[in-house]
């Protein structure tokens, strides 16, 4: 049946009565849903007093936390949320044999849902009655909905009430700068003057308008009068004098509450501005707006309605009938303007199928159905049966997010707090969440208030605010025996006790689920500010898991920081903070927020402060992943791509190095090939591409002498040769595991056939020599096939002293495969005269290079005998053309000093009868050492030191010497050198002999603390003691920290705090390297030594043994912790051991180690030569090639 009555009609009381007395509550109770428990607890009381009664017999009430019925009651009254909540565990509402859903015109999501269910119940409970009443209803839309169940019209009690519009009452002014705010007062003043009795209601769509209203008002003064405002965050007791009957003329304002929750006595007037704020989600970029809107007829109706229930009525609308009449008829249900995500996991959770079959009174848009979805899986609550179109399950954690009383997104943070061991706090926020703020602010006590409320807040989190305040009130409660206290508590700091007692009941039935579903205990105490604070360097571990917990449930709710109070949201939001958070001031780069409210704009309400990192974790699912610029890092081996992460369109992370290989296995392959080994762009080569960079260089090497560009097949070649042999590859340890597999890299070694297009035979090759010899001396050919740059053609490398050994004349003639050319474009330059008489020109080159003897005079002279004499032609020399030929046809000479290094270069006769003499000293060189040489220093007190000075002889040349420190006994000196690496050695030398004077007390004191393990066995003893180690290990310390070139004091103390700082720390780590290779070297002593007792009697044997034993000292030297590389250390270790090995074999068998070592001797001979060859001039390709046969001689050993 539905039921639409005018409001006065005593439907609400008089309907459960009717049914009892029709004989329902028999077989079940006659269940009646309210909106709102005030309205439960009211109208139980009501009827159980107009049936004689006291609450809590016949007639009960059920709210959420308190039952007030008994199992014989035949009346309960409840919320609709608890009817709701029955269904979930009684789907078949067997409790019940009549339900009576009242206020179903405010069409809540409840309201809804439950008219739903019963839509779908009653097809299976044939005897179950529903009866849908309202004051304003669509009658005929319930009554189709309900197939066309009857309609029953009922009127109300009320006395007539005159509505006057805004351009209907003559006194009313109109101005478009006045808001409706000014327009209550004005009507206000009216009402004042025409009647002194009956009170008013006036009706304001927020609080702000409310308190704003109320202020303008209290001025006006007016006689015996008392001004109380009502809305849902004012404390209960301020709430409850509207309900007084007082002496004095009482004025409310109220929100809409006021509308159909409560019913104020003594109403004669009432002003509606026709406004109010009602909530809007919208699915596009998840936030609920809170915009003020024009309300219905239907809900002005029921405010016009408030008045004339003792008397005779005047309503007031603050606007023209005209925009009354076009108004909607009734207020949007709340289903078409909300988040369906609570609703979609309850008809899951249910079985009561999908929600766009559902019979809902007014079905919801596809797009928050979709939106709905969307959100219950990135909650990770369902999942999707076999396809997009099978529907959805709940998941596990789907399935503990709907036994909870909570929006699923707080359900998923307590979960994911149950996994990240802050159950305790989360349990405490959910609970705060899920009821109203409990803090108060009176507006005559606003600054008092803030103060109280600021001892609670924490500038890095609401939530721990929220924190801060369960835990003082839990405090206040083990401190307190009766309820007094912990008023007189609330009181103090400006809380609502019904609310922080609500918090407190949620947060117990919340505890108790939990437990329920297997989830650790809580205790009551959760949460202190000390343990959540932000700590240097980052966010404790707490902190981090509360809000890790929190984005869980809120990964849409971020934010990121755009200006100072500003923020960028997702799916391209502008945020602001809420001015009442402890974050307004200053919001931290990243926030997320429990809320994204809209009023005036786009709020975050209760925010964090969190790291960008835990939103990846968190979503990563979610999280959408791209990546740019694919390329080789030489550093890390392997191919790398930069990541962008970003969510619902913020950036978390804008360009992260990632591994690129399984991300685009392919792509990254060809990198890596083209790159790492075709190019060789790797730290050290393997062997296979040095061997294949080897033979590319010959070839195009062989290009060069020849001069053509068709025999190397190109890096596509090289390229497709590496392809072939991995399918994929994209990094160097996969590469190493490809050979180690292969037992070697012979497979990857390319031949030359594999480069070539074709190859020359080796007669033409043979015509491009390596190098000419002229006076008896080999110089070396240097080739480039590089037309237009000076290098192209041959190069002849001619050291200084033997270039006046070279004659130009010589040089003319080239090598033999350039000749030909040379000489055809030399007779193809002669005058016309001439070259006509030698046509056809290639027949007489072929003669020429045929029958022409070659080198022994200059070439022109020789082509102008030979010409004469053969083809009867005379040619004078300086008919020859010179300066026209191409410039590879003309000798390019490079004179070079005795390091190999080039002075000059060029292709001009000039170049080789140039002086390269070094100039005489005459003394220069003792004049700048008497003038620049200090003796005998021991601090930084003489200036800067130049890297050289330049000095002019008495030839006007300069002569450039280098200045440096010099160590010495005690002190260091300051010396003049003619050579520059020497100066450069010895100078490094000195810096840190110098800085051993100047901290001598330090470095003592630092030996002492730098000493090896106790269980070090006498290793020291290899270097002299304890103290000869320290002296050595702080050495090496200092050369390795100091080598840079110190050349002024400012350096010199600034390289100082560096060394201070680091020296301890990098001592003690080469101390942990280097204890093995003393072990080791103390071992192979004691080896020695045993061995050498043993082996008195076999002279053979004992002089291997000393051999072993000089190698070793060869190997180790003292100053091994300077010489070598700590990379090399392990090594060192080895080598030792093998020395060891070879020491208890060889006594056993001296012949055959001798034989061994003989087969090194020829190895070891060369490289002894090598290293007497090395001065300190030589280059450092030279140095680093012999070290190279150093260490190739020590692996031989040990293999």
């Amino acid at each position: 049946v539905i039921i639409s009555g005018e409001t006065g009609s005593g439907k609400t009381t008089q309907i459960p009565k009717f049914c009892l007395a029709a004989g329902r509550g028999i077989y079940g109770k006659i269940g009646c849903t309210q909106p709102r428990r005030i309205a439960a607890i009211t109208v139980a009381a009501r009827i159980a007093e107009e049936l004689g009664e006291e609450t809590g017999k016949s007639v009960g009430y059920k709210i959420r936390f308190t039952d007030k019925t008994r199992k014989d009651a035949y009346i309960k009254v409840m919320t609709d949320g608890i009817l709701l909540a029955e269904a979930h565990n009684n789907p078949f509402l067997s409790e019940y044999d009549t339900i009576i859903v009242d206020e179903a015109h405010e069409r809540s999501l409840n309201i809804d849902f439950i008219l739903g269910i019963l839509k779908t119940l009653i097809k299976k409970r044939r005897r179950l009655k529903i009866i849908i009443t309202s004051a304003t209803i669509d009658t005929e839309k319930f009554s189709k909905a309900f197939d066309n169940a009857p309609v029953i019209e009922v009127s109300g009690r009320t006395y007539p009430v005159e509505v006057r519009y805004l351009k209907d009452d003559p006194e009313a002014e109109e101005s478009d700068e006045k808001t409706h705010v000014d327009l209550a007062v004005e009507a206000t003043d009216r009402l004042f003057t025409e009647s002194r009795s009956g009170d008013i209601l006036i009706f304001m769509p927020t609080e702000q308008d409310i308190r704003e209203t109320a202020e303008i008002l209290e001025g006006r003064k007016y006689p015996s009068a008392e001004i109380m405002p009502i809305f849902a965050r004012l404390p209960a007791a301020e709430q409850t004098r509207v309900f007084l009957r007082l002496p004095k003329r009482k004025i409310i304002i109220a929100t809409n509450i006021a509308e159909t929750s409560i019913t104020i006595p003594g109403i004669k007037y009432v002003v509606d501005t026709g406004l109010a704020r009602i909530s809007h989600y919208t699915p596009r970029s998840r936030s609920t707006a809170l915009p003020v809107v024009k309300v219905s007829r239907s809900s002005a109706d029921q405010r016009k309605g408030r008045c004339g229930r003792v008397e005779n009525g005047i309503c007031i609308r603050l606007y023209p009938r005209e925009d009354y009449e076009s108004r909607l008829l009734y207020t949007l249900p709340e289903i078409l303007r909300s988040n369906l995500a609570e609703v979609i996991l309850r008809m899951i959770s249910l079985d009561l199928g999908d929600i766009s079959d559902f019979p809902f009174i007014d079905a919801p848009p596809p797009r928050s159905i979709r939106d709905g979805y969307e959100i219950l899986l990135e909650l990770g609550a369902i999942e999707r049966l076999n396809g997009d179109k099978a529907g959805f399950s709940l998941t596990r954690n789907g399935k503990l997010m709907a036994s909870l009383p909570v929006d699923p997104r707080i359900s998923r943070m307590l979960i994911e707090a149950g996994r990240r061991g802050c159950l305790e706090e989360m349990t405490v926020l959910a609970a705060a969440l899920s009821c109203q703020d409990p803090r108060e602010r009176p507006a005559d006590k606003a600054d008092e208030a803030d103060r109280a409320h600021r001892i609670f807040m924490d500038a890095q989190s609401d939530f721990i605010t929220l924190l801060n305040i369960w835990k003082r009130f839990i405090e206040a409660l083990k401190g307190v025996k009766i309820t007094a206290g912990i008023k007189k508590f609330c009181r103090a700091n400006f809380l609502s006790f019904r609310r922080m007692k609500e918090w407190r009941d949620i947060y117990l039935q919340l505890n108790e689920i939990l437990d329920e579903n297997g989830m650790k205990s809580i205790k009551a105490e959760a949460g202190t500010a000390e343990s959540t604070k932000y700590i240097p360097g980052g966010f404790s571990p707490l902190y981090a898991a509360i809000h890790k917990s929190i984005l869980s449930g809120f990964l849409s709710n971020i934010a990121v920081k755009k200006e100072k109070n500003l923020l960028s949201g997702t799916r391209e939001k502008t945020v602001a903070v809420f001015p009442g958070s402890g974050l307004f001031k200053n919001p931290g780069t990243w926030i997320v927020a429990a809320e994204m409210i809209e009023t005036s704009r786009l709020y975050a309400r209760t925010a964090a402060n969190i790291e960008s990192s835990w939103i990846e974790e968190i979503g990563k699912k979610q999280c959408r992943y791209s990546y740019c610029d694919p390329h080789w890092e030489r550093a890390r081996g392997e191919v790398v791509a930069l990541e962008q992460v970003s969510l619902y369109g913020l950036i978390i992370v804008s360009e992260r190095h990632v591994s690129y290989g399984k991300i685009n296995p392919e792509d990254a392959s060809n990198i890596f090939i083209r790159l790492a080994l075709v190019d060789g762009d790797v730290r050290v080569p393997f062997g296979f591409m040095e061997h294949n960079k080897n033979l590319k260089n010959e070839i195009l090497d062989l290009e060069n002498r020849i001069r053509r560009r068709d025999i190397f097949a190109g890096d596509d070649a090289i390229f497709e040769f590496y392809r072939n042999k991995f399918p994929v590859i994209y990094d160097l340890r996969t590469l190493s595991r490809h050979i180690k597999n292969a037992g070697g890299d012979q497979f990857l070694r390319m031949k030359k056939e594999d480069f070539s297009r074709y190859l020359p035979d080796e007669d033409e090759i043979s015509l491009y020599p390596d190098n000419l010899k002229f006076g008896g001396n080999p110089f070396e050919c240097l080739y480039a096939f590089d037309p237009g740059k000076p290098e192209d053609g041959v190069t002849i490398r001619i050291p200084s002293e033997y270039t006046r050994d070279v004659s130009h004349e010589a040089t003319e003639w080239l090598v033999p495969g350039l000749l030909k050319e040379k000489i055809t474009a030399l007779v193809k330059g002669l005058p016309k005269e001439y070259r006509k008489k030698l046509v056809p020109v290639s027949g007489a080159v072929d003669e020429i290079m045929d029958k022409m003897p070659k080198g022994k005079r200059s070439l022109k002279t020789a082509l102008s005998g030979f010409i004469n004499k053969n083809f009867g032609v005379d040619i004078p020399a300086s008919a020859w053309p010179d300066d026209t030929l191409p410039e590879h046809l003309r000798m390019r000479i490079s004179v070079t000093d005795k390091d190999g290094k080039e002075i000059c270069s060029g292709r001009d006769k000039a170049i080789l009868i140039k002086d390269y003499s070094e100039p005489e000293d005459n003394g220069l060189f003792e004049s700048a050492r008497k003038k620049h040489e200090i003796k005998g220093i021991t601090k930084w007190n003489f200036g800067d030191i130049p890297e050289k000075i330049a000095i002019k002889g008495g030839d006007n040349r300069d002569r450039i010497y280098f200045p440096g420190l010099h160590a010495d006994e005690g002190c260091v000196n300051l010396k003049i050198f003619e050579s520059e690496a020497e100066s450069i050695k010895s100078h490094r030398e000195g810096i840190v002999a110098l800085f051993s004077i100047v901290f001598e007390k330090d470095l003592k004191s630092l030996k002492k603390l730098l000493i090896l393990p106790k269980d070090n066995g006498g290793c020291s003893t290899f270097f002299g003691g304890d103290k000869r180690f320290g002296s050595l290990l702080v050495k090496s310390l200092l050369n390795d920290i100091l080598n840079t070139d110190i050349r002024t004091k400012e350096t010199f103390d600034s390289q100082t705090l560096i060394v201070m700082r680091s020296i301890y720390e990098r001592g003690r780590k080469k101390i942990e390297k280097i204890t093995p290779v003393l072990k080791a070297c103390h071992e192979a002593e004691e080896i020695f030594s045993s061995l050498k007792k043993r082996s008195v009697s076999n002279r053979e044997a004992s002089d291997l043994i000393s051999r072993l034993k000089q190698e070793l000292y060869k190997l180790i030297p003292e100053n091994f912790m300077e010489l070598y590389d700590e990379e090399r250390f392990p090594d060192l270790q080895r080598y030792t051991r093998a020395l060891s090995a070879r020491a208890k074999r060889g006594v056993i068998d001296p012949e055959k180690e001798n034989a061994r070592s003989a087969g090194l001797q020829v190895h070891t001979a060369r490289l002894d030569k090598q290293v007497k060859s090395l001065s300190q001039l030589a280059s450092g390709e030279k140095k680093k090639a012999v070290e190279e046969f150093f260490w190739l001689i020590e692996e031989y050993k040990v293999s």
